[in-house]
């Protein structure tokens, strides 16, 4: 079982979902003028599996996710189009926002 770290907040408007590799919880990720903090305050959550992560992202209204167990889901499950993911430092990075 491959688990990730996920926060959700939910308010009236937003069923808000960020979702990150549990190795890349607290790093900082560099990659030109980018400078990307995998922050604890904004995705350290609960550390669950993968399929609940899953239910979450299809609930969601804005979704934000950093790594490559969290984004190969996603994009295997169709959630995610691959050509609308970014790198930094080799680390797959998507969000959307649902209108």
């Amino acid at each position: 079982m491959t688990s990730v770290y996920m926060r959700v907040r939910e308010t009236i408007e937003h069923y808000v979902v960020a979702i990150c590799d549990e190795g890349l919880l607290g790093k900082t990720l560099r990659q030109g003028n980018i400078q990307f903090k995998v922050s604890e305050e904004f995705y350290g959550g609960e550390l669950v599996d993968i399929e609940t992560c899953m239910e979450h992202i299809r609930r969601a209204t804005i979704v934000n996710m950093i790594g490559k167990v969290t984004v190969d889901a996603a994009i295997k499950a169709g959630i995610v189009h691959e050509q609308a993911v970014i790198y930094i430092e080799g680390h797959p990075h998507a969000q959307w926002v649902k209108l």
